[in-house]
């Protein structure tokens, strides 16, 4: 199981010291503000591993493949192409989770459940590296049936990994299979 410390927000100086206490894998919602602290943090710092857990424009396909090791919001066909042109382009092919709108919730992102195996099907013929699903769960509703679904979604896809569970969450994520909890409260406090 890893724990990816989402660090969103939270300036170098918060980051550093979960860094010197052995902490090496970190999340970010977007690629600008990673391109803005997690070079100087990089050079620092050896081991770190950097991972995109928000949305992704199409266009910065080849930006988020220069920076990040792991892509864990794919969830659209033009996205999935744009990061197939990308890696072929680069050489660099980072793990990539599709995520999934496992809530059927308007404004989040995901591609809706029937979508999965279509979406999967264009990965991998994109040559996507695909590791596994990801989902956010509907706020304010017990998570552990929208976890059960999305394991039962991979394992019906013959997926191992998945992208589940964050600070308020993530125990309930880790008994139903999840491989990757996203936590970043827990670990830095409330966004500013």
């Amino acid at each position: 199981m890893e724990l990816v410390a989402i660090s969103k927000t939270h300036p170098a100086e918060a980051i550093a010291p979960l860094i010197a206490q052995g902490q090496r894998v970190f999340g970010e919602n977007r690629v600008q503000e990673a391109e803005a602290k997690w070079p100087a943090l990089r050079g620092e710092h050896e081991g770190v591993s950097l991972h995109l857990v928000g949305q992704l424009q199409s266009n910065k396909a080849e930006d988020a493949l220069n920076l990040f090791d792991c892509i864990h919001s794919v969830d659209r066909p033009s996205l999935v192409s744009a990061l197939g042109k990308a890696m072929d382009r680069t050489g660099r092919r980072v793990p990539c989770f599709v995520q999934v709108n496992i809530g059927a919730e308007e404004q989040k992102g995901g591609c809706a459940i029937a979508e999965v195996p279509a979406l999967l099907a264009s990965a991998r013929e994109a040559a996507l590296p695909v590791a596994g699903l990801m989902c956010v769960p509907p706020q304010g509703i017990e998570a552990a049936p929208f976890f059960a679904l999305l394991a039962k979604i991979a394992a019906d896809n013959g997926l191992s990994q998945l992208s589940m569970g964050m600070s308020e969450d993530f125990e309930t994520a880790i008994m139903l299979g999840a491989t990757h909890v996203r936590v970043g409260s827990a670990l830095f406090g409330a966004r500013g």
